[in-house]
This record gives structure tokens, sequence and C-alpha cells, in this order.
């Protein structure tokens, strides 16, 4: 009997790595979700029962291992750098230098000359390199670049990531070189999910590759849906490869993902005039991050005899784009105190100019992340700035001509005095009504237009009240607040008192999803306190929901379903809430008017994510009408959803909802299905 399990879980194994490779890495499904979890679900009841897990198992993907440290691994080959050209000029020194080593090996060596030289163009992506070993057809392990000759093993960490195979066909010895990479789409959803739960944000794809691969939690780096591309064999023993297409046809023959640009040019010329074609119309368009072209020699004997110098190969150079990166110094670190009492570290920087915009602050996150990246106050540090985003410090570069100092890690809260406390890699001040910043951006929140939306209230309203009236909790504003003691204030008139006090008896019936979101639950934020309200329906049922029950919910993980459990337990917001409602606050929830033949609609009891600009109606008019026919509209796409509505320039979304086979509606269709 076990003989036969094993036969089956061979046969599984085998199918879900075909169809995981068809998906992950060809984006062409050949099962549904369902046909897959069913034969998954089988595999792991089988491995129960045996105890055996087959070495290329998809369920080693899936994290749960906490390591203690990254243990040191020597790389069969070295690793190497590359050297650089920053524009088309020094690009064809490059080629110059090239064929001068080639002629002259030719002349000493008429009888057996090398080859013309043709050249090979790539990406080259912006992630943490990594060197994947394959003995006898296993990935046996998985290395960080390191110094180029001994790196760090992640080797549980690049199983999560589902488009590297655990097994190829090939059963020799062999190195596969590449990036792994967040891609932008994925990168774009976490930090979407991320602003709605209030949860740390990653600043950009190349360090949240890199930071995932360096958890120790594995179970963390399997949620971050990493993706890897390789490029290169440094080590091999049973196969001989004579051109580098041979090297990339070998990788995607064996299922190791390779990246579809790869093009041979024989001339300088026309291999710079693709550079400039590619950065201007493709490379603004990728799903993941490149910082320049490699160039490379196509020919192996080539690369043998033109070999290294200390540092680099003579045989391959990168071509860099536009530098995104930027360096300055960082003057001085303040520290910001927010609502929930987090105490945040920015960086004060001397003045550079990022395209046309001075800048002189950037983020530093938290305390840990000023110790990962060692910076001190008067170092040179590398810095990135996207879009209109404050930009951020990457990290410290080395300058011995700086006199610096350590940044000193605050014991005090910098508002109220309070010694703070430490938890992970945050300081935080537990001074919850007597710390004036924390007091006044809590009220703020609770008063604003996506809370309680109170008219005429201003952070200023929030700084007085506490000043001068010591109002620091949200049910101060229902049952303290007086006409007589607002006239008392400076700068308000009996108009003003008035409208604060009419804004406060008419914000008393806002809807239970609002009430939710002007709480400030942490790790939520409007999308999840709107799925709160709609899934409970009632203000007492959302405090007494239990842990189970929250964590139940589409999109709601662990963290989130405890810090709701916790944040309702809390005596301090429980008395507040009570005293909210004694004054006459009753936030209520109103399902929407479901139609009369809502049944009869093709949207009735189904998912439904809305993208894009919509022409012909507002998203808030879709979402509507939607909801009429019994319809649940989400703000993501998963395996869940039914229907994607896209309008114009929908973007990851329609993407995402295409690879996983949703159906997609344009906005005419959908107009027309709800005739």
């Amino acid at each position: 009997m076990a003989e036969t399990q094993q036969e089956r879980m061979r046969e599984l194994v085998d199918l879900l790595n075909e169809y995981g490779h068809a998906y992950y890495t060809l984006d062409q499904p050949k099962v549904t979700d369902a046909e897959y979890d069913r034969l998954y679900d089988e595999l792991v009841r089988l491995e129960t029962e045996t105890g055996v897990t087959l070495p290329d198992s998809p369920t080693h993907r899936v994290g749960g291992v906490i390591i203690d440290s990254f243990a040191e691994h020597k790389h069969l080959a070295r690793l190497w750098s590359l050297d650089k050209a920053q524009n088309a000029d020094e690009l064809r020194e490059w080629e110059k230098r090239v064929r001068k080593l080639i002629d002259e090996f030719n002349k000493k060596n008429p009888e057996d000359p090398l080859p013309e030289p043709t050249f090979v163009l790539e990406q080259k992506f912006d992630g943490l390199t990594i060197n994947l070993t394959y003995r006898d057809g296993v990935l046996v392990q998985a290395a960080t670049r390191g110094r180029g000759v001994v790196g760090e093993s992640v080797l549980a960490q690049v199983k999560t990531i589902r488009s590297v195979p655990l097994s190829i066909g090939f059963k020799g010895l062999i190195e596969v070189q590449g990036e792994v990479i967040m891609p932008l789409s994925v990168l774009e959803t976490y930090n979407k999910q991320a602003i709605e739960t209030g949860a740390e944000l990653l600043k950009n794809a190349r360090n949240a590759a890199s930071g995932a691969i360096r958890q120790k939690n594995v179970e963390v780096t399997a949620k971050r849906h990493l993706d890897a591309y390789f490029y290169s064999v440094g080590y091999y023993e049973g196969v001989e490869f004579t051109t580098h297409e041979q090297i990339t046809a070998f990788l995607r023959a064996h299922q190791i993902k390779a990246s579809a640009y790869s093009k041979t040019f024989t001339g300088m010329d026309d291999l710079v005039a693709e550079i400039e074609r590619f950065d201007n119309e493709e490379h603004g368009s990728l799903d993941y991050l490149i910082d320049g072209m490699v160039i490379k020699l196509n020919d192996i004997r080539t690369r043998e005899v033109l070999g290294y110098t200390d540092k680099f190969p003579r045989w391959a150079v990168a071509f860099k784009f536009e530098a995104e990166e930027y360096s300055t110094i960082l003057e001085d670190v303040v520290w910001d105190v927010g609502r929930t009492g987090k105490i945040t570290p920015t960086a004060l920087l001397e003045a550079v100019d990022i395209g046309g915009v001075t800048v002189q602050r950037a983020t530093l996150n938290n305390w840990g992340d000023i110790q990962r990246k060692g910076v001190e106050v008067g170092c040179r540090v590398a810095i990135r700035r996207s879009n209109d985003v404050i930009p951020e410090v990457l990290y410290k570069l080395d300058d011995d001509s700086l006199t610096t100092q350590p940044i000193e890690k605050p014991t005090h809260c910098p508002s109220c005095g309070t010694e703070l406390t430490e938890k992970g890699a945050h300081l935080f001040c537990q001074n919850v009504t007597g710390c004036e910043t924390q007091v006044v951006e809590r009220i703020s929140h609770f008063a604003s237009r996506g809370g309680m939306d109170i008219e005429t209230f201003s952070i200023k309203t929030a700084q007085q009240l506490f000043k001068e009236l010591q109002v620091s909790d949200p049910a101060d504003l229902y049952d303290r607040l007086t006409m007589e003691q607002l006239l008392s204030l400076p700068r308000f008139g009996e108009k003003k008192a008035q409208n604060l006090i009419a804004a406060l008896e008419k914000s008393k019936t806002r809807d239970l999803a609002a009430f939710l979101h002007a709480l400030g639950i942490p790790n939520t934020g409007a999308r999840m306190t709107r799925d709160l309200a709609e899934t409970f329906g009632s203000l007492d049922a959302v405090m007494n929901a239990t842990f189970e029950e929250l964590v139940a919910i589409p999109g709601f993980g662990e963290i989130v379903a405890e810090s709701i459990v916790t944040f309702f337990a809390t005596e301090r917001v429980q008395q507040s809430i009570r005293r909210m409602r004694d004054a006459g606050v009753d936030p209520t929830f109103e399902a929407p008017q479901v139609a009369e033949a809502a049944e009869e609609s093709p949207f009735y009891g189904k998912t439904v994510v809305l993208t894009g600009t919509l022409q012909t109606m507002g998203r808030n008019d879709a979402k509507a009408k939607l909801e009429s026919f019994g319809a649940k509209v989400t703000g993501s796409v998963s395996k869940k959803t039914d229907f994607v509505i896209a309008g114009e320039e929908a973007g990851s979304k329609l993407e995402k909802a295409q690879s996983l086979g949703v159906t997609v509606l344009t906005e005419e269709q959908f107009i027309e299905m709800t005739k």
C-alpha cells in the first residue's frame, strides 16, 4: 500500500510542478485553481499519512520554518560584479578593448582563431543576486552573492518562490545565477493592503525582495510573493556550452525562468540604438525594476580567453540607465510621534536636487532600520525618491573624509517626556491620554472626513481643546464640551462655537463603518472597517467578535484579527465607547437595498472588483448598483473574485484578474448586463 501511495505522490508532485511552471513562469494556466487545490490537498494528505515528503514537493514552498541564522556557503564558481558603462561612448570603448584582445589572440593563434564577436543584450535586473545549486536534478542549495566567493544559504526562503523549480531534468551538477525580484504589481498590492491595515509600507521593490529573502521566519518570505529570473550558469558538470544562447536555451528547457528579452548583435551601433529604443518604449511598462542592460560576448571560448581583471569579467559590461539613487549628507535625525504612540525617525539631509525637486528630508522607518543600515549623523547616504513620496534613506556610503557620530536612541517621548517602550523594531510612548501629539493626532483622525466627518474641526481645534479644556478622548467631545466652555476660549466666537456643537450633533448618526474607522483600530483601514460593518452589522457584534470569526473574513490575517480583539478588550476603549453612546452617538449599519429582481441578475451573490476609470458612471454609482443586485464589491482581486469591471487605465488589478482567469467586463458590458 505504501508503495502505491508513494507512486501516487510522485505522480502528484510531477503534475503540480508542471502546472506551477505553466502558471507562474509561462503565464499559461493548464488547470483551474480548484483542480490544482484538489490535487495539492491530496498530496498533503498522502504526505501526512506516509510521513514522506519528496524533495521537489510543492509543499516545501509554504514556509512555516524559522531559522536561527544564515549559514555561510562557498560557491562552486565565483560570482563576478560587472564593469559599468555610463554612456554610449564608454560602451564603444569597451567594445574596442574586446576587439583588440581578440585580434591579439588571433595573431598569436592563427591556426585556431576566435570568431568575430557577437554581443548578447539582456536586461539588468534590480533585485537580489541569488545562486542556485542543482545536484542529480534536485535543488540542494540557494545562496546570496555575498563577497562573490562566499555567500549566505537562503535555501528555505528561495523554495517559497513558485517560479523556482525544486527539481530539473538535468542530472549533473550545476550552479545557476539570477536575481530575486518583487514584481511592481505585487509591491503595489502589498502597500495598498498595508495602508488599509496600518502596517509598515515597503518602500521599493529591490529592498522588499532583499528583505524578504533575509527573513528568518520563512512564512513571512512566502507571503511576499517573490519572483526570480536567471541569466547565467557559473559552474557545470555533465554538460557543455559553446554560446550564451545555448545557456539560455538550457535554462528554459529545464523550466528555469529566463527573461523573454535577449537579443544578439554583431555591431555596436545597432546595439546602442536598441538600448535607446528599449529605454524609451519598453522600460517604463515593465512589472519589475531594471537599472540598465547587460552586454555579454556570446561565444564561451572567447570569454575564457579574455578572462577577468581583479574585479570584473572582460567579456561583459553593464550599461547603466540614468541613476535613480542619489547621495547626500545625513545632517540630523528628528523623532515624530504618531496617533498610536509610535515614534518614527526622519532624516534631515543636506539639500539635494532630484528631478528638479529640492529634497531635505527622508524616512528612516524605525529604530531597527537605523541599526540595520548603520547610518550615522554626518555620514553620506544613498537616497531614492519615487514620484511624490518622501524619499527613503537606502544605505550608508563609505566616505572616510567625513566625521560622524552615532544616532542616539531616544529614551523619552519627544512630545511629553514619558519613558519609551520598545516593541520589536519600534519605539512607543504609552502616555495615551496625556501626550499632546498623540491625543491631537488621534482626535483629528476621529473627526476627519473619513471618520466622523465633524465639520469645522481642524488639527488646530484639537490642539486648543487639549491645552485649554483637557480634551484627551473622543468621548470628551460629546459629553463634556458646552457652549459656555467654547465661548471662553480665545478666537472662539459664538458662531464658531455654535457650528462646532451642531457638527458634533450631526456626527452622532454617522454609519458604523465610519465610526469604526474613526476609532483608529491598529492595523485596519477604511476598507477593513467597512468589511467589519458589513460582516457583523452592529457595533456590539463587532466588539464581541472572536479571533476565529475575524480571521475568517477575506483579507483579514492573524495580525489584523488579533489587533481588533485586543483593541476592543481595552478598558479605556470600552469606557470611551460607552460614554459616546450615552451621549447619543448611535453608529448603525444599513445593508444595501437589494432590488426585487436581484436574484435574476448575473451579479447576485457574486464578488466583484471595480478598477480603472468608469466614464459613463462613477465608481460609487457602479458600486451602489452592484450592491442593489446583491453583489459584494471588494477592493482586491483573488481566486474568489467572480467579476472584474475594468474602466480606462486599469492597472495591476486587471493584470491579476487575467492571470487568475477571472471574468473581466468592460464598462459597456457591465451596463448592458444591468439593464
